[in-house]
């Protein structure tokens, strides 16, 4: 195996994180706000990339590094190294509510595709990447743009989904439309691609966007019930405006800064 070879444990239902365990000069890495806690003899240290092309010179670093970019993630990558003597954990944990889903990439023919804010953490030796559409309507409306992000190997890798998580097996040809933003990811067999959703009424008065993903199998899909874009979005339209901390934009809102002894009127 080129990647590292590592256990792990994932803990809690609605905030999981996982532990994983290391035996000496085993390693992980993992994207900036992951980490949880560590043991002991974990040593820390920040890399360029993703540390899958160490070997190939400075310009394979710059170039494994320079990828990210176009992802919005950052160049670097933290690895966290066991140099002890004896097995170690190191713990990442989930960025808001959802599950954490492992991906075992020898099972995947190598390779999967998610979107570029799924990914946790991965067995040194992954290399995490970007996946290229190829069709013009899928890089501009499939809410992820041009890019996704892709996982390659035979390690481990871990990414998070929010809310409640479904697992999906495609048959040859089968198909299945999907809210863009609740693919969380799919294995390389999958065709991947955006469809208008139709009609003035859908389209006006919908209230589900213009556009959904269309996944056609064979191949393994994971859909998540709550995308970040969603939770982000029902967060800032709960946010009291004006000062108010209460009831804001209804009658009984207004009700109550009256008997609260609110007199801006």
């Amino acid at each position: 195996m080129n990647a590292h070879e590592i256990d792990y444990q994932i803990y809690g239902e609605e905030m999981q994180y996982v532990e994983i365990e290391l035996d000496p000069q085993e390693a992980v890495v993992a994207e900036a706000g992951s980490f949880m806690m560590m043991d002991s003899d974990i040593k820390m240290d920040t890399i360029f990339g993703d540390g899958s092309n160490q070997d190939t010179g400075v310009l394979g670093k710059i170039f494994s590094a320079g990828k990210r970019i176009l992802t919005g993630e950052s160049l670097f990558m933290t690895a966290f190294l066991n140099i002890g003597q004896g097995k170690r954990q190191v713990s990442f944990a989930s960025p808001y509510p959802g599950k954490i889903l492992p991906i075992d990439l020898s099972e995947k023919q190598g390779k999967f595709i998610c979107q570029k804010d799924a990914f946790l953490c991965a067995a040194k030796g992954v290399s995490v990447g970007i996946e290229f559409s190829k069709k013009l309507g899928r890089g501009l409306f499939g809410g992820e743009g041009f890019i996704m992000q892709k996982l390659e190997g035979d390690g481990l890798a871990f990414v998070h989904a929010g809310g409640t998580m479904a697992k999906k097996e495609l048959a040859a040809g089968e198909i299945l439309k999907v809210d863009t933003g609740c693919i969380v990811g799919f294995s390389q067999t999958v065709d991947y691609d955006i469809e208008f959703v139709g009609g003035i009424k859908n389209t006006i008065f919908g209230g589900e966007g213009l556009f959904f993903a269309t996944l056609r199998g064979p191949g393994t899909v994971y859909i998540q019930s709550l995308p970040f874009s969603r939770l982000a979005g029902r967060v800032l339209a709960s946010i009291p405006k004006g000062g108010k901390d209460k009831g804001e934009g209804s009658i009984l809102g207004t009700l109550g800064d009256i008997v609260g002894g609110d007199n801006r009127f």
